[in-house]
């Protein structure tokens, strides 16, 4: 949409969109090859994990202190790379590879998604706001481009602010989603290590796997970033 020199804008986050996809896939297949000392599967971890945190399976609950914490299923789901927690479920999904997996990589993705129910069940407040807020992001994402192509293509600045405004609902997503997952790699790094799942020797390649992943959402901050500067140097222009 657009192509004029406005584009040139995206050009950074574009290629650093591009290196974090090269870099996470390429941690991921490294970190597959290198099986864990401790022989557990990603599915056996996050039960561990989970467990030791007093979050149980669906249908039970258990007191930890004064909190009372739900259950949380775990299970399969199709794809790879396709792992995460579903909050208003209570779910939390592992790819196959994951799931069977007793990789390294396996195991911190595993920890990862299992950092975001502990989150859930402590009440984490960034997590809580990412949730409130999705249904905002999803529509933003949705409508904001029509509104301010039409806009553009009528010379209207309500329409194409409107536009703006409503893509930054989007662009706040994106921002609120940041502390949320760097605060899962955190609780994963530290879980596996409390919980006896990995070596202390073993962290160092879950933390490259973690830290390739964390990229990407870095990356999509910075377009969307980009992306909302340039609908307003657009619309600038329009005047």
């Amino acid at each position: 949409m657009f192509l004029d020199a406005s584009f040139l804008l995206l050009i950074p986050a574009l290629i650093l969109a591009i290196y974090a996809q090269i870099r996470v896939r390429s941690a991921y297949a490294k970190g597959s090859q290198i099986m864990a000392r401790g022989g557990i599967s990603g599915v056996e971890a996050a039960a561990i994990i989970l467990r030791n945190s007093g979050i149980y399976d669906v249908g039970t609950e258990a007191i930890s202190g004064k909190r009372r914490t739900s259950g949380v299923r775990i299970e399969r789901t199709m794809g790879q790379l396709t792992d995460h927690y579903d909050p208003r479920s209570r779910v939390l999904r592992l790819s196959p590879d994951v799931y069977s997996g007793r990789s390294v990589a396996a195991l911190g993705i595993a920890a990862h998604e299992s950092g975001h129910a502990i989150q859930h069940a402590v009440g984490y407040f960034p997590l809580h706001l990412r949730t409130s807020f999705y249904p905002l992001a999803s529509f933003g994402s949705w409508a904001a481009f029509p509104l301010f192509f039409l806009g553009f293509l009528f010379r209207s600045p309500s329409m194409m602010n409107l536009g703006i405004l409503v893509f930054s609902l989007a662009v706040m997503f994106t921002v609120i989603t940041l502390p949320v997952e760097f605060n899962a790699s955190s609780r994963a790094l530290s879980l596996l290590r409390s919980n006896n799942i990995v070596g202390s020797d073993e962290l160092p390649y879950v933390k490259k796997v973690l830290s390739a992943a964390a990229l990407t959402y870095v990356a999509a901050t910075a377009m969307a970033l980009l992306q909302l500067l340039r609908l307003i140097v657009l619309r600038n222009t329009r005047h």
